[in-house]
Parts: structure tokens; sequence; C-alpha cells
């Protein structure tokens, strides 16, 4: 029952708009008061939980690859290869959707920042495939889309927190990702394409007077730098030379030498790129806090046992557990964001997921997956916001919510691909 209460409270909470880490904070307080079986001396025991997440050296790749992400959007790198891959496939019907999705990816492998993403695409694509012809509904789809491949592509926030969270290895989990993330590309392209064969006057071809061998040129220029930094990045991870957090800062690192040799590093680029990082990594770490309280209440309660009695015993099938759960954790990412479903939800899934001896390794990749897709689904989806907010005036909502639900529906299709072949996400595993 406590654990009913917990939950019940910290739902209110942020139905009235308290910022997630304080409403999970606060509902924490209110039930240790309430209930005396806990109390609140349960809190003298926060203090090392937390010292014991500050000790994770993991987690400090999460402001370096902020970072990353920052510099590379600040810098107009990513701004440039957007606009050029534009043009390399835009003579094609549904050429602009096939390459913001391969740009979605590129960034994605890049920086992994969905906001940022998203909002850089929506600022320089969206009018240009409007004005073109293209369906609002596609083309808002398709951006936002793609903005979230961030999810799931390497390197991804979202995997490194669950890496530490369900301890896993993380290089493990970024080599797993690349199969499904591929997965999730393929499909894309392959409904544009389709979409734009049956429907041309949705996503009709462009015509250019520009050269199209000039036209090849600038786009392997414009991959030029963020294939450096993939391949500094990731590369070091799959061969073995770093570990996440020592390539996190190398990609930092060289993000900011490329934007030097662009010559469009200066002071303020610096500062705005440091300031945001700050922001952003404060904040998940006040989500971080605030969950440990959150779940050292729970855990106090006796909830978590009792759900780990409930599926290990009362239900004792393991697929009607990852069936359960995928459902849990769609329906949770309609409200709140992929931080709080991983630093909450994750430690109650753990000691089920170590009795039913299901592979952690898949399970993340299903629970990233899934993350990827709640960006996405109407109403709350956060991907949405980003886009509506910055598109304006020029995206109605109606559209926006149309347009996404066939790239939803792919990423279901993604999801059940890796639950009936559990395979795919060892295969870049060694």
């Amino acid at each position: 029952m406590t654990g009913i209460i917990l939950f019940a409270v910290a739902f209110v909470l942020l139905m009235l708009g308290i910022p997630v880490a304080f409403a999970f904070g606060a509902s924490a307080i209110f039930v240790a008061f309430i209930d005396p079986n806990i109390g609140l001396d349960v809190f003298g025991l926060l203090p090392y939980r937390i010292y014991g997440v500050m000790q994770n050296f993991t987690l400090m790749a999460v402001p370096l690859f902020i970072l990353m992400g920052f510099i590379l959007e600040k810098s107009k790198i990513a701004e440039n290869m957007l606009e050029s891959i534009g043009k390399l496939f835009g003579p094609v019907r549904g050429g602009l959707a096939i390459a913001i999705v391969v740009v979605g990816a590129i960034l994605a492998a890049s920086t992994g920042i969905v906001g940022a993403s998203v909002v850089m695409m929506t600022v320089i694509s969206l009018p240009v495939m409007i004005r073109h012809g293209y369906s609002p509904r596609l083309a808002s789809g398709v951006i936002a889309a793609s903005g979230t491949l961030g999810q799931i592509i390497p390197p991804s926030i979202v995997l490194i927190i669950l890496g530490a969270v369900m301890q896993i290895s993380v290089g493990d989990l970024f080599k797993a990702a690349v199969i499904p993330g591929l997965i999730i590309v393929g499909l894309y392209i392959i409904y544009i394409l389709i979409l734009a064969f049956i429907k041309p006057e949705i996503a009709p071809a462009i015509e250019t007077d520009e050269k199209y061998s000039k036209i090849i040129i600038d786009a392997l220029k414009s991959l030029i730098a963020p294939s450096i930094l993939i391949i500094l990045v990731l590369g070091s991870i799959f061969a073995g030379f770093a570990t996440p957090t020592e390539s996190a800062a190398i990609g930092a690192l060289g993000s900011i030498i490329l934007a030097i040799v662009y010559k469009t590093f200066n002071w303020e680029l610096l500062r705005y790129s440091s300031v945001e990082t700050v922001k952003t990594t404060a904040m998940v770490f006040m989500v971080l806090i605030g969950a440990r309280a959150f779940s050292l209440v729970f855990n106090e309660s006796g909830a978590g046992d009792l759900i780990t009695q409930f599926f290990t015993q009362d239900i004792s099938n393991p697929y009607i557990f990852v069936a359960i759960t995928m459902l849990v954790i769609f329906i949770l990412g309609f409200f709140v964001d992929f931080v709080e479903i991983t630093f909450i939800v994750i430690p109650i899934l753990i000691p089920i997921v170590q009795q039913f001896g299901i592979d952690p390794l898949w399970f993340a990749l299903l629970i990233a997956v899934n993350l990827q897709t709640s960006f996405l689904t109407p109403p709350f989806g956060f991907s949405l916001f980003y886009l509506k907010g910055a598109a304006g005036d020029k995206i109605q909502t109606k559209d926006l919510y149309i347009g996404v639900i066939p790239f939803i529906i792919f990423q279901v299709i993604a999801l059940l691909i890796l639950i009936f072949y559990p395979h795919l996400v060892h295969i870049m595993v060694k």
C-alpha cells in the first residue's frame, strides 16, 4: 500500500507542474513522514547512496558528451552537413526526407542530444520541405523521428545512464545498439521511398541548377568533421582503446579542435556550450538525487520485494514480465523523461531480471528502443514539443501528431524484431 501511495503522490505533483526531481523527492519525504514503519531517519542513508553515484566513473561521460553535442550544434558543422546532404538526395522522390533521416543518424552518432537535433533540423529543413511541396505531416513526422535517433544510436546518453544503473558495460551497450539503430533507420527510409512512390505529390523530387558533381563534393566535405568525431569516439570504444568516459573526453576536445579548424570557434561558443552543459547535467543529477530518495523509501516499504515475488512466483513467466514492463515504460514515457524512468523504474526491475535469468544487455536495448518510441508519442512526446516550439505556426499540431504515427509504428516493429530475435543485439558484441 505504501508503494502505491508513493507513486500516487509523485503523479499528483507531476500533474501540478512540479519539476520531476522535486516531485519524486517530495513524495519520498511525505510518505516517509506519514509511515511510522519508515520514518525520516531512513534518509540518513541517502548521502552514502549519492556519494556512491558520484564515484561512478562511467557517469562522467554524460557532461562530456553533452558538451561535445552543444559545440557541434553551435559551430554550424551539423547545419552545413544538413544542407549539403539535402541537396545530395534532393533529385530523388522523398530525397529531402531521406536526407533528414541520414543526417539524424549521423548527428546521433556524433552528438546524441535529441532536443538540439530536433530544433536544428526543424529550423533549417522544415521551411525548405514545405516550400518544395512536401506534405506538412510527412515533413514534421520525419524530422521528429530522425531527431530522436540519438536515443538509441551510440554515443547515446540513454545507454550511458542505463549501463550505469544496470551495472553492465556501456561499451557493450554501444556495440549492441548499432544493429537496432540501423534497423530503425532502414525502416524509416523504406517507408519514405514507398510513400514517395505511391504518392509522389507529397514528397516530390527537387530540381537544381547546381552541378551534381559539385553537390557530391560539398556533401563529402560536410561529412569529414562528423566522421572524424565518430571514428574518434565510437572507434576508440569498439576497438577497445578507450572506455566510454575516456572517449567522451576525446570527443569533447575533438569538437573544439574541429570548430577551430572550421573557423567557427569563439569564446561565445565556448561560454554557451559550457553553460548549457552545466544546466543539462545539473538537471540529470538533480533527478538522480530525487530518484535515490524515492527508491530508498520504496525499497524500505517492502514494495520492491512484493513486485519481485509477484513476477517470479505468482506469474513466473519471463515473457509476460517483459511484455508488462515494456507496456509500463511506454506509458510512463508519455509523462516523464527517460532520465526519471531509468533512475526510478529500472532499479525496481533489476532483481526480477536477475531472478528470471534474462540477458541484461538485451533487456537494456529493449528499454532504450521503448524510450525512443515514447519520445514521439502524442500528446506528451518530448520531440513533439521541441519541434512545435521551433516550428511555430509553420506546422499545425494535428498534422504533427498524425505525421509521427507511421514512425511510431515502425519503432514498435523494431522493438518486436528485437524481442523475437534477441541474437541481433549480440552481433557486434564479441
